[in-house]
């Protein structure tokens, strides 16, 4: 034979084989491989000792993410006419930030390693990186990341801010403009009580009246201004939109094996996932609800709201009459437990991390720079706020949830203070009854932002033989941050939580499954 010699991978001296197999004509390696064969018949296996030449192996390749990869970038698109309560942002130009966590491998995932994917949508005041990539470690080391646990065990995540939050656009008009935060409220007799006939109304708590001149004055504003725009800035339709195109790009990102997404839905990202499957949505803005679900292959339902819910938006004349909220410091990183249900603060020790609260505010105020330069005494020194725009909430409720057909995980905190726990078995008992992949799981010692509290002391640590959900065998539980990044893996991975598909399950203050 003729061809070049070099060392092959053993270190020895010898054919290059590749290299001189690739050299060969089609007709010469089908005479060589008819050789091969009749060498293994006259002599066995043992012949093929004689076929040095073309000896192969399979590329090297990693079952298992060898690191994790951060990426953040924009999703661009056209306000579509009638999508936004106000119209005069129809047609302008906008996009959705997205923040993704996903595994890397050295020497690329091995064929029969799956891709999975995940969407994760955020609540009413935070948007996707702080949600979900919390930076920052809890008393044990471990760190506070939820998309970072994920990607870690191989799923590839995508958690985009809505439209009105962090990095996507809040527009000129809209968020962008101090003088659209709420003014005086009207009398009770529908009279306004400022000279210069400034007032405002709500149909919410979340959306309180009066910031202009108890949060805005002196940074930024000199005294109260008439609205740029006098109306809510979203519904939940307007958010419907942007989860849809998050869902596209994520599946042609990470191209799921299966060509879907897991959608998780924390807090008000409930509704938003819960109207994006309603395949029976009206919205002329929103055509083909069907080929978005067929798109998505479970739902994730945490920390949810539920009850009380329309269909579909109503319109009553009451409506919140600005577009604007605005939260200090205080109001945005404080998350008690519920004094009606689950065990006290007193029991559940370690809840909120060291440091926690302060790594919420960076990562909002960093995500917010023009909020930012708001609010404070001192003109020259402001304190900063965080914005999040007003809507009307409908589209998640029984009847949603009863023409859903996948697997369904319910997660919540029995010491939510925010949204009852009982909104968990009211999600979970409206689902079809059709539906055996459901499961409801609540957190004892998990407040409304279950993801970002841990643990600490004896109660960490339960008593053998049992061991804590999702942790290696005799380790200190996490907390409930640590349960809830178990749950999403086992979920997404396998549909099943601690191996069942169905079922309901109670966490205890120590982390083992019952």
């Amino acid at each position: 034979m003729d061809g070049s010699q070099e060392d092959d991978d053993t270190g020895r001296r010898g054919w290059a084989p590749a290299r001189w197999w690739r050299s060969r004509s089609v007709v010469h390696r089908r005479w060589i491989a008819l050789g091969t064969c009749l060498a293994v018949g006259a002599f066995g296996v043992g012949g093929l000792l004689m076929t040095d030449a073309i000896r192969f192996e399979a590329p090297p390749c990693d079952e298992k993410p060898t690191d994790i990869t951060r990426d953040d970038y924009a999703l661009d698109f056209t306000v579509p006419n009638g999508l936004m309560p106000d119209p005069q942002f129809s047609g302008q130009q906008a996009h959705v930030a997205v923040h993704r966590v996903g595994p890397e491998y050295a020497h690329g995932r091995c064929p029969n390693t799956p891709s999975k994917a995940a969407v994760l949508i955020h609540g009413r005041g935070i948007p996707g990186r702080p949600a979900f990539d919390l930076k920052g470690k809890d008393q044990h080391n471990n760190k506070m990341s939820v998309q970072e646990g994920l990607a870690r065990a191989g799923i590839d995540t995508f958690a985009p801010d809505m439209l009105g939050y962090g990095y996507s656009t809040r527009f000129e008009h809209g968020l962008d403009d101090p003088h659209n935060a709420s003014l005086t409220p009207y009398n009770a007799d529908g009279t306004c009580p400022e000279p210069s006939g400034l007032c405002d109304r709500t149909h919410n708590s979340i959306f309180p009246l009066k910031q202009q001149a108890e949060k805005l004055r002196p940074n930024p504003l000199d005294k109260l201004y008439a609205h740029s725009s006098k109306m809510r800035f979203a519904n939940i339709d307007t958010w419907v939109r942007d989860i849809r195109q998050a869902i596209d790009d994520a599946i042609a990102k990470a191209k799921p094996t299966d060509g879907k997404v897991t959608l998780v839905g924390y807090s008000l990202g409930g509704p938003r996932v819960g109207r994006t499957l309603y395949a029976d949505n009206p919205n002329p803005a929103l055509p083909d609800s069907e080929a978005t679900i067929a798109k998505v292959n479970s739902a994730v339902f945490m920390s949810s709201l539920f009850n009380g819910l329309p269909t579909e938006e109503q319109k009553p004349p009451n409506l919140v009459s600005f577009p604007l909220v605005v939260a200090n410091q205080k109001e945005a990183t404080t998350w008690p437990l519920s004094t009606t249900s689950g065990p006290s603060d007193k029991d559940c020790t370690g809840r909120i991390p060291p440091n926690s609260q302060d790594n919420v505010w960076k990562e909002l105020t960093q995500g917010d720079q023009l909020g930012k330069k708001w609010g404070g005494d001192d003109p020259h020194h402001p304190t900063g706020l965080v914005r999040s725009p007003t809507f009307t909430t409908y589209g998640w409720n029984t009847t949603v949830a009863q023409q859903l057909k996948m697997p369904v995980l319910v997660l919540h905190g029995t010491g939510d203070a925010t949204v009852p726990v009982a909104n968990a078995s009211a999600i979970y008992n409206a689902l079809p009854a059709s539906t055996t992949n459901k499961v409801m799981v609540q957190i004892t010692c998990a407040s409304h932002v279950l993801g970002w509290e841990g643990c600490d002391g004896d109660r960490c640590m339960p008593t053998s033989p049992a061991n804590v959900y999702g942790q290696e065998p005799g380790t200190p539980w996490a907390g409930p941050h640590g349960t809830i990044t178990a749950a999403l893996t086992e979920w997404i991975n396998k549909g099943t939580f601690n191996g069942a598909s169905s079922g309901k399950y109670t966490v205890d203050k120590s982390g083992v499954v019952h």
